[in-house]
C-alpha cells in the first residue's frame, strides 16, 4: 500500500510536469505542430484526459506492486512450509528479502535443534522404560522363585529356610525401589515444582536425612560426618530441599568405596549457604560431568549395577536448586567427588 502512494503521488507530479507544468508550453508546441484540432481537442478535454491516464498508469502500478508483494507472501508461505517439513535445509531468499531470510533460518536452526534434543530425550525415555521394565523382572522373577521354593519343600532346614527369606525380602525391596523410581519419571513429567516457602533449620533437616539413611549406610559399610552449625536458617521450600539433599546423598553412598566415609558440611557466608557432599569413589569422567545434571542420564551406565537409578534424580536436584535461585556443581578431587550447592540469603 506504501508503494502504490509513493508510486502514484510520483505519476501525479510526472503528470503535472507534462500537461501543467515545466513542460506543458514544449508540449503544446509539439502537438500542435503535428495536429492542429488533435491540440485543441485535447485543450478541450484535458481534464478527462488526464484522469484517464493517471487511472491507467495507477491500475498498471497497482497491479505490479500486488503481484510482486504476493509474490514474495508466496516465496515467504513457502519457506515457512520448507522450515516445517525440512528443517536441515537452509532457507534462501530474494536479496530484498534477505533480513526475512536470516531470521527465516535463525528459527530453522532452532526449530532443528529442538526437534534434535527432543528425540534424545525420547529415545533416552524409551530406553530408560525398557531397561526398567527388565530390571523389575529380574528381582520379581527371583522372589516368585524362592517363594516357592519355601512352599513346595517342606523339609527345608531353618537356615536355607532363612536365607531363602533374605533373599526373598532383599528381591521385594529393589522392586519397590524401581517402582518407587517409575512414579518419580511420572511426577518429574507431569507436574511442575511450585515453592511453598517457610522458615528452616537445614541443619536439623540434612540430620533427619542422615537418619533416614542409616540402614543403606549399615549395608555398604559407610559412615556420615557431617559439620554445621546447630542451626543454619534459610527461607525455602522444605519438602523439596529435603528431595534435592536427599537425592545427592543417596548419590554419594551409591557411588561411595565400601568402608569409606561420606563428609557433608555447611558453610555460611555473608550472602549465601555453601553445601558441600564429598565422598570417596571412582572418578567421574570428564564427559560425564557435562552430562550428569541431564534428565535420565545415569552415570553408572551397566545395567547391572545394583545401586542404578532412574536418571532423574540429579536432573530434579538441578531443578530444585535453581527454583531457590541457587547453583549446583560436581568436580573430582582426588580421592573424593565433591558436589557444591550455593543458596543465597
Amino acid at each position: 500500500m506504501v508503494k502504490i502512494i509513493c508510486y502514484s503521488i510520483l505519476t501525479l507530479f510526472v503528470a503535472f510536469c507534462f500537461f501543467d507544468g515545466l513542460l506543458n508550453e514544449t508540449l503544446a508546441n509539439y502537438v500542435s505542430d503535428y495536429d492542429a484540432v488533435l491540440w485543441y481537442k485535447s485543450m478541450q478535454y484535458k481534464l478527462p484526459i488526464v484522469l484517464v491516464v493517471y487511472t491507467i498508469i495507477i491500475a498498471i502500478i497497482s497491479f505490479i506492486v500486488v503481484t510482486s508483494e504476493n509474490r514474495d507472501m508466496d516465496t515467504m508461505f513457502d519457506s515457512i512450509e520448507s522450515i516445517l517439513e525440512h528443517p536441515d535445509d537452509k532457507i534462501s531468499l530474494p536479496k530484498k528479502l534477505e533480513l526475512l531470510e536470516i531470521e527465516l533460518n535463525k528459527i530453522r536452526l532452532h526449530l532443528a535443534e529442538s526437534r534434535s534434543r527432543a528425540k534424545e530425550e525420547e529415545n533416552k525415555k524409551n530406553d530408560l522404560i525398557l531397561y526398567m521394565a527388565h530390571d523389575l523382572k529380574t528381582p520379581l522373577t527371583s522372589v516368585i522363585g524362592y517363594l516357592t521354593l519355601l512352599k513346595e519343600e517342606k523339609k527345608i532346614s531353618t537356615d536355607i529356610r532363612n536365607k531363602y527369606i533374605g533373599i526373598a525380602l532383599d528381591k521385594a525391596l529393589r522392586v519397590e525401589e524401581l517402582t518407587n523410581e517409575f512414579f518419580e519419571i511420572t511426577r518429574y513429567n507431569l507436574h511442575e515444582m511450585q515453592l511453598k516457602k517457610s522458615s528452616l533449620n537445614l541443619t536439623l533437616l540434612i540430620n533427619q536425612l542422615m537418619e533416614e539413611c542409616y540402614p543403606m549406610l549399615q549395608e555398604k559399610k559407610l559412615t556420615l560426618n557431617f559439620q554445621a552449625k546447630e542451626k543454619v536458617q534459610y527461607y525455602g521450600d522444605g519438602n523439596l530441599l529435603a528431595r534435592a539433599f536427599g537425592n545427592v546423598i543417596k548419590n554419594a553412598m551409591n557411588y561411595s568405596n565400601e568402608n569409606s566415609t561420606i563428609e557433608i558440611s555447611i558453610q555460611e557466608q555473608k550472602d549465601r549457604l555453601k553445601f558441600i557432599f564429598k565422598n570417596e569413589g571412582e572418578k567421574i569422567p570428564e564427559y560425564k560431568i557435562e552430562k550428569l545434571f541431564e534428565k535420565f542420564y545415569r552415570g553408572d551406565e551397566s545395567r547391572t549395577s545394583k545401586t542404578g537409578g532412574s536418571g532423574v534424580g540429579l536432573s530434579i536436584t538441578k531443578d530444585i536448586i535453581e527454583l531457590h535461585g541457587g547453583t549446583i556443581e560436581v568436580q573430582n578431587e582426588e580421592p573424593f567427588i565433591v558436589f557444591t550447592i550455593v543458596l543465597y540469603k
